[in-house]
């Protein structure tokens, strides 16, 4: 299974260099609130939040647009996808991103552009 995770015993300087290569990559612009990955205050220390490829968002598409491949990540058929917004309702970390106006909800997949971009070097892809 193919994952963004965060490596524990790392600080984050909640910098926000993950959530803006992220709505960089996907959207084309640096904004918080369209990245896939979010800083949040978890006690009272930032930390990334990550999708965890739970499937939650896939059991409750009325559209089946959202379907788990080979590698484990739960992917958004764009052509399906009605834009409804139960996936992003139901999504326990509130990671699924529908921007007013979108055709279609769009969510991690794994890619590692934000890994890529913290300088921390606090999340990483792995495959199990």
């Amino acid at each position: 299974m193919k994952k963004l995770t965060v490596k524990k015993g790392v600080d984050c300087q909640a910098c926000l260099s993950c959530s803006m290569a992220c709505s960089r990559a996907y959207f084309k612009v640096e904004d918080q609130d369209k990245a896939f990955v979010q800083i949040r205050m978890k006690g009272a220390a930032p930390a990334p939040f990550v999708c965890i490829q739970c499937g939650k968002c896939a059991r409750n598409c009325p559209e089946e647009a959202i379907t788990q491949n080979a590698k484990g990540v739960y992917m958004i058929n764009k052509k399906k996808c009605v834009a409804c917004g139960k996936c992003v309702e139901v999504c326990p970390f509130h990671l699924i991103v529908l921007p007013e106006g979108a055709e279609s909800a769009s969510k991690c997949i794994a890619c590692g552009i934000c890994a890529k971009a913290c300088p921390m070097e606090m999340l990483a892809i792995e495959e199990k």
